[in-house]
């Protein structure tokens, strides 16, 4: 990323130690809570060269209440991209595999000019997480509104 570019990151949990670095921002939050995109967006200086997402839900056990989980999260991730991630930006984020899944990954498709899911030689036998690599995200696809800053 070079001495000018920044990284910002959100999770449930605090990291510990807390990172003391110039041109990195970590955020303690929900990626559905709405004060969440201002708070990126102000750290970055702006919407994102590159959005990553590894987010998993906490899971179960309880098939249904687990595909639930990923799906409402898969979808808080979906509501960013037009937000945080700049027109010709790059998104990488985990998907786990199931119908859910595949309808967001679908219209995730759709707003980028080149889209696949890869499943990573490393990831354990019997994982069902796959990620979706796609670049260049179109600008305003679909009625999209445009990022606020």
């Amino acid at each position: 990323m070079g001495p000018g570019g920044r990284v910002a990151g959100v999770d449930l949990a605090a990291i510990d130690p807390p990172l003391e670095l110039r041109n990195v921002f970590a955020f303690t939050g929900d990626l559905s809570d709405p004060v969440v995109p201002p708070r990126l967006l102000d750290a970055l200086g702006g919407p994102a060269d590159v959005l990553l997402s590894d987010a998993a839900p906490k899971l179960t056990g309880l098939r249904a209440t687990d595909r639930a989980r990923e799906e409402a999260l898969l979808e808080a991730i979906e509501a960013l991209v037009p937000q945080l991630l700049r027109p010709g930006g790059h998104l990488l984020m985990k998907v786990m595999d199931g119908p859910e899944a595949d309808a967001i990954v679908k219209r995730l498709r759709a707003r980028f000019e080149k889209a696949k899911t890869e499943r990573p030689e490393a990831t354990r036998k019997g994982s069902s997480e796959r990620y979706l690599i796609a670049w260049s995200r179109r600008p305003n696809p679909l009625g999209e509104a445009p990022p606020t800053t």
